[in-house]
Order: structure tokens, then sequence, then C-alpha cells
């Protein structure tokens, strides 16, 4: 009894002090706050405003989205129209859903919507704030022609508005305006036409159709061209059409050929082409849109031949009011083909065909025809051939060869090889290095590729993966040679190696360095100084047809005034300071109105031939220079060199020269200026080009190899015409300065 009672007092100590805790504490006195009077008057007049009331929306309502889905049936487009938007203003809302179709009925959330007429458009009120999903289901009329059916839609004026149209008809050709067809596919005798609309600009859709057109079908006419390529080669004879049609009347569900015997049709595309099909020797072309004026057939068919002799088949459509044409015969391999034509062909030359026929040959053309068929014509031709067998071509040729050589003191020598190239199928360069020379690297079309070593030596590839010449192209190699070490005077001789290629032209400049003087060059190739210029680039040529500016940009070749032949006239032109000025145009006119035409040289000469005796007028231009006149008597079998000093300035002027006797000291002045147009003229040519400085360029960050290549020096260049698997060698003289 006791240990009850304890254990009592126990467990009910902890609840009093708990449930003295929960009391909760007395509130202190509030007090009194202390305002300023402007701050109280202030809170007065805030709390007696009247509350500010919610803003009204701008509109009470909107319209998101359309979806409009109709279905043509006999004269009338009926379907649904869905409409989601938003009410946005309290209580009862007149919106209105659409204007200028029959309304059969609406529904929100499975149930009818009551609706009323306001002047055409179709209203609806809705309990807002809050969105609605609305589905009207509505119908169109259509306005039927002779051919041709259309609809004028209302559009919603909803953010996007969506348009479903189905037509009866496969591949029916449907158009509309304030839209964008996304869609259009047929299926089951109907049209279906995915669009997007303008919102709230109507559409007019129109499509043509039979099923509306009353009127009788009107007689199918149309005028057919026929345009045939045929192709002989060893085991085939095949014939290419291009058909135009133009249809003149009705509407033409298909065309018909017939399919000459021993033919087989292999290809046929057209893009008003629906289908094709072959039946007891007629090919039936379908079409997939009948109202097309214009049409285009190619058609392509094939037969085995086994003699040298054919009979050219006539394709021809069917019902055409009139056909007119081209047939163009071509021959595979080297042959000898006669032709014979019968009926209203007639020959033509080879450059009057079509485009289009000799843009699809292939091989050697050998006759062209023309025709304009009349209903009694027959037209007919016969082909008969004598093959010759074939000979072996070059599958590639090299147009030039620019090869640079860099030649250190060491004697060893860093050559690089560019080839530009007509490559139709030959993979490799075979390439005979001299002896102690290896290729370092090699590129293709501007890539790298590895060079191969075979037993009979060296090979460049010619191709690359990836790449098809299409026409010259680049490909490019640098191969390195031990040589000799320079001694302080001696002999050298530097070689090129063999290419089994035929090469237009070789270029080749050889770079030494400066600490030599050269001299007593040799070899097979020739200086390039002593070879012609080219028509154009030197020398005196007519002005006519060339203007002032074309002239500047052409470069001009060097001179040489040591002596003049007859009918010769030449000189120099100087600065006021006696430097030469180079490039400076000279027109000299004659007694009998010719006119010649020529460009100082980098050294201020310049030079014309064949100038008949009679009076002469020299006019000098020069940019930065006042222009220079000289008119005199000029006799021929005396030929003269003429000084012209030009002025700098802007302002023109003539200055007139007159001819005479040479003094001794005028051919003191003439050696003079010509050793120094010599001494400049070499320097010029001895200047290293772009060649060498990127060779350079390439050794010092990208060729695989460590050697130190001269960075001054002088460069010689040489040239030989057509190299055909032929090694070029160059030998020199040499002491050290």
């Amino acid at each position: 009894m006791k240990a009850h009672l304890l254990l009592f007092l126990l467990l009910s100590a902890p609840l009093g002090i708990f449930a003295q805790d929960s009391v909760a504490p007395p509130l202190p006195n509030s007090g009194n706050v202390s305002l300023p009077l402007e701050e109280y008057n202030k809170l007065l007049e805030l709390a007696a405003r009247p509350p500010k009331k919610p803003e009204a929306p701008p509109v009470n309502w909107a319209l998101q989205h359309a979806d409009i889905k109709l279905q043509v049936a006999g004269e009338l487009a009926s379907g649904t129209v869905a409409l989601q938007g938003e009410v946005f203003a309290d209580g009862a809302t007149r919106v209105p859903l659409i204007s200028g179709m029959a309304v059969l009925g609406a529904q929100q959330k499975g149930e009818e919507l009551p609706q009323e007429n306001d002047r055409g458009a179709h209203v609806a009120v809705l309990n807002g704030p809050g969105p609605f999903s609305i589905t009207v289901n509505a119908a169109v009329p259509l306005n039927i022609e002779a051919g041709r059916a259309t609809l004028n839609l209302p559009t919603p004026a909803a953010g996007t508005v969506l348009l479903t149209l189905t037509i009866p008809g496969d591949h029916t050709d449907v158009h509309l305006n304030h839209g964008l067809i996304t869609s259009q596919t047929s299926s089951a005798g109907q049209t279906a036409v995915e669009a997007t609309l303008s919102p709230g600009q109507p559409v007019n859709i129109w499509w043509g159709t039979r099923e509306a057109a009353l009127a009788t079908p009107r007689e199918v006419r149309f005028l057919s061209d026929m345009k045939t390529l045929v192709s002989v080669s060893e085991s085939t004879l095949a014939v290419t059409a291009l058909a135009d049609v133009t249809v003149l009347q009705g509407e033409p569900s298909q065309f018909q050929i017939d399919v000459p015997n021993g033919f087989e049709v292999t290809e046929v595309a057209g893009t008003s082409l629906e289908s094709n099909d072959v039946q007891s020797g007629v090919l039936t072309l379908k079409l997939a849109r009948a109202a097309i004026r214009n049409h285009q057939f190619l058609i392509m068919m094939e037969r085995a031949i086994g003699s040298a002799k054919a009979d050219v088949p006539f394709l021809t459509l069917k019902g055409t009011q009139r056909e007119t044409g081209e047939i163009l015969v071509e021959g595979e391999g080297a042959m000898e083909l006669t032709a014979t034509e019968s009926g209203g062909l007639k020959r033509m030359d080879l450059r009057e065909t079509s485009p289009w026929l000799r843009s699809m040959a292939r091989d050697s053309l050998q006759a062209a025809f023309r025709f304009h068929r009349q209903p009694a014509d027959q037209l007919g031709l016969s082909l008969d051939w004598v093959r010759f067998p074939d000979s072996n071509v070059l599958a590639a040729v090299a147009q030039k060869a620019d090869v640079t050589t860099l030649v250190t003191s060491e004697g060893r020598s860093l050559t690089e090889v560019k080839l530009v190239l007509q490559n139709q199928s030959q993979p490799f360069l075979k390439v005979a290095l001299p002896a102690g020379a290896s290729i370092v690297s090699a590129d293709v079309a501007g890539e790298k590729v590895k060079p191969v070593l075979g037993a009979d030596g060296n090979r460049v590839p010619l191709l690359r993966t990836g790449f098809r010449a299409t026409g010259s192209y680049e490909v490019s190699f640098v191969f390195m040679h031990a040589g000799a070490p320079f001694a302080k005077k001696g002999g050298a001789e530097l070689a090129l190696p063999r290419m089994d290629l035929p090469i237009g032209l070789l270029q080749w400049e050889i770079f030494l360095p400066d600490q030599y003087k050269v001299k007593d060059f040799g070899g097979d190739a020739i200086a390039a100084n002593l070879m012609p210029v080219a028509p154009g680039e030197s020398g005196a040529v007519p002005l006519a047809g060339r203007d002032m500016a074309e002239l500047i940009n052409v470069a001009p070749g060097f001179v040489n005034l040591d002596s003049l032949s007859t009918g010769q006239l030449g000189g120099y032109v100087l600065d006021p300071s006696g430097a030469a000025v180079p490039g400076a145009v000279v027109v000299v006119t004659s007694s009998n109105g010719q006119e010649l035409t020529t460009r100082t040289d980098p050294a201020g000469r310049w030079l014309v031939s064949d100038l008949p005796s009679g009076h002469v007028k020299v006019t000098i231009q020069s940019p930065g220079f006042n222009p220079f006149v000289g008119q005199f008597e000029y006799d021929a079998r005396r030929p003269l060199r003429q000084t012209a000093t030009l002025q700098v300035g802007s302002t023109r002027e003539a200055v007139e020269v007159t001819a005479a006797k040479e003094t001794r000291e005028e051919k003191r002045a003439y050696k003079d200026l010509e050793r120094q147009a010599r001494e400049q003229a070499a320097t010029i040519e001895n200047k290293a080009s772009a060649n060498v400085q990127n060779l350079q360029q390439r050794v010092a960050g990208v060729l695989p190899i460590a050697v130190e290549v001269p960075r001054t020096g002088a460069s010689y260049k040489f040239v030989r015409p057509l190299v055909v698997d032929e090694e070029t060698k160059v030998t020199f003289t040499y002491k050290t300065k």
C-alpha cells in the first residue's frame, strides 16, 4: 500500500511542473507612442482614402488557337471548328465564335452551348474569368465552275489557325491565299491538305475537279518534241529520249508510246508522271495531274546487237498533232560510222544539236539529224560501222613543272618539284631519283600523302582517298640529295629525276649560297633569259582593243639594246635623278598610222621592231610622271636609241625630240646606261622568287629533316620544254668570293 502511494506521488510531480510551465505570462502594458503631428495627419489622410479597385483587363476575352477540320462532299464543305481561349472579365461575357459559316451546333465540355446570331456572327455567353474550349459544327458552300471548285473560308482571329481539308480525288492540285500548305497526301481516292492560315484574314481555296464540271470533256490535242540520243557500243544499242509535250486542249490522263521490237525499257521518269506500265509492246505513261499543260518525260531503252549494222527506232507519242525532234548518234571507242537517212530526216551540224543531247553524250559524236514529221512521213535511219582496235593513250600529263633547288655550302641540295597535272586514271608517278637522293615529303591537291618505295624505284601517289580530279590539280614532292662539299673552287652538277609522264614545260630555279661566284652554266637545260618571250609579254603589239590599265598590268620581258637591227627603235626611260623607270608604257606611232605599244623592262629599256621609215611619234606614260611626247623623222636603215627623262608632276606637257647623229659623248653615255641596265637586270634576274622563300620556310617548320639551307644567295633560272621520262642536268663552275 505504501509502495503504490509512493509511485503515485512520483508520477504526479512532473505533471504539475509541466502544467505550471504551459501558462502564458501576462502581457506588459502597451504604454503611449509619440508621433510628430505631420506624420499623424498623414496617417489619418491615408486611412481616409477609399480602397483601390482592381484594374480591369484591356479585353474581356481572347482566342488562343483554332483548329478547322472540313470535308468536301458534293457542293458543301462541312466539319468542326475547335476554339480554345480564355475569358478575362468577371461574370457573363459575350464571346463571338465564328462568322460567315452556317453553324449547326456548339458544345462545351460535352454539353450543348447556347448561342445567338449578332449581325452574322455567332456569339456565345461564357462565364469568367477562366479558359474555355468550344467545338462548333459548321458548313460552308462551294462555288462550282467548269473544272474548278472554290471555297471562301472565314478565319477566326486566333493566335494560331490550322486547317485540315479533305477533297475527293487522287493528287488534287490545291491552292490557297493567306496561308501556307504544310502537307498534302492522297489515299483511297481522296486528297488531304494541312495548312496554316493567317488569323483574321478570309482565305480563298481552289482546286481543279472534273466531278464538279458540268461541261462536256473536250478532245485532247497536244504537240510533242522528241530529242533522242542513240548510243552504239560493242554489244548494245541504247536509246535515250527526252519528250516535251504541250497540251493545247483537253486534260489527258495518260500518254502511250509503242516500244520497238527487241528493246527493253530500262528507265522512265518525269515530274508529272504518276506511274508507267508496259503491256503488249505499248508503254503507258499515267499522269499524276491532268490539268498541267506542259509535260516532260525521260525514256531510256536498249537492246543487244551482234553485228555492225542497226536501224534506229523512232519513239512517237500516239495521237500527237505535230511532232518535231532531233537525233544525235554517238559511238563508243574508235569507229567509222555511216548513217543513211530517209523520209523527212534532215542532216545537221553536230554543233547545232540541243545542248541537252550533247551533255548526255559520253563518247565521240558521229551524226546528227532533225525532223518535222508529217502524217504521211515514214522516217528511217540505218547505221553501219567499222571498229578499229584501241590504241594506248596517255593516262596523265603534266602541263608544267616548277622545280626549286636549295644548295647548301656542304654541297647538299633540297629540291621541290611541283607538277600541274591532267590525270585520267594514273594512280602513281614513278620517280627515278639520282644516286644518294631520297624523297622526304609528298602532297596531292594540298593534302599530305605517303610516297611508296618499290623494287624498281620510288613512286609518288597522284590520287588520294576521297579525291576525284575533275580538272587540273597540283602534285608536289620534295627530295634531298647528299651531294659533295664545295671546295674553294671547282665544278658541280645538279640533276633532276626521271618521271614517267610527259612534262610540257619544266622551269627550274637553283638557289646557291652567297659566298660562291658561279659561271659557265651547262647541261641540257636552257637559261631562262635566253628563251624567246611569248607574244604579248614584251616587244611591240597592236594598241587596238587594249586600254592603258591592261598594258600597265602586263609583265615586260628584258630588252637588249647593245645592237639594233634595221627597222628597230629603242631607248631608255629615266627619272630626273637618272634612275630607270620600269613598266612605263611606250606607244610608237608611224607615219602610216600604225601603232606599236610596249613597256620598259626593269632596267628602263624599251624596243620596237618592223618600224617603217617616215615621221615617228613616241609617247611615254608612267604613273606619277608627266607624259613625254617626242616627234622626229626616222630612217629604218639607221636604227636609233633615244633617252627620255620623265618629269615628276600631274600637269600634261609635250616634249619635242629630234633625231640627230649620235655624238661621241652620247655613245659613251649609252654604253654607261647599257652597263648599268645589264647590272640591274642581272640583279633582278638573280633575285630569289617566292618558291625559294616558301621552301626555306617549310624546312624551318614543316619538313621532317634537319638541314641548314642558305638564307642569302642568288637564284639562277632554267627552262626545258617537253621533257619525256628524261633526266635533266645543270653544270657550273664556282669559286669562293
